[in-house]
């Protein structure tokens, strides 16, 4: 069993990169939209400020999906298979299914809760949890706080200035190819469901 499982997520992986190939697509043939509709309107200043965006747009996506793919490799490194194909049962679990009707493997420990130790179960798995979300902000940090996500964001507010100071901005058609890559792939969920 222990071998099922890299092989499931390398089948989830291949998935997820034909999922992006799909998404890439969409995003370049919206994007060949829009700059035939500039070229052909000829309106040049709509070009360049569409482009611009959408480059910077696609950068931060790209950076995104890579800095967060990173994290989630980082952690199925990390996880112990075998560790969790023979953990015992939690708290929780042991009140919802006291009588362990519903486990494979029969245990002879069967015991009733009185209400104070239900209580006390519940803030002890509560005080896991709450340590559980922080230490799960501190191993995702990483995601958020990416070199690859600073890069790309350093490129939007560049090219952003650079068509300021060229006296080529304009916010409309910027808006629109800032747009481009996050509207696709909302059209692309409904589409290529």
């Amino acid at each position: 069993m222990t071998q099922d499982m890299p092989t499931e997520q390398n089948m989830v992986i291949n998935q997820t990169t034909m999922m992006i190939k799909k998404f890439a697509k969409l995003f370049f043939i919206i994007d060949a939209g829009v700059i035939i509709f500039c070229v052909l309107s000829n309106n040049y200043i709509w070009l360049i400020n569409t482009q611009v965006a959408f480059i910077s747009s696609l950068f931060i996506s790209l950076a995104t999906f890579l800095s967060y793919k990173r994290n989630v490799s980082k952690r199925l490194e990390n996880i112990d298979y075998d560790a969790h194909l023979f953990n015992d049962r939690d708290e929780i679990d042991k009140i919802d299914d006291p009588y362990d009707l519903y486990d494979e493997e029969e245990i002879n420990e069967k015991k009733d809760f009185s209400a104070s130790e239900i209580k006390d179960i519940i803030k002890e798995e509560k005080s896991r949890i709450k340590q559980n979300s922080f230490k799960n902000t501190i191993y995702s940090s990483g995601s958020f706080i990416s070199v690859y996500r600073i890069v790309g964001y350093v490129i939007l507010i560049f090219g952003f200035f650079s068509l300021s100071n060229n006296g080529v901005f304009n916010a409309m058609p910027y808006l629109a190819g800032l747009f481009i890559v996050p509207l696709s792939m909302l059209c692309a969920k409904f589409i290529l469901k």
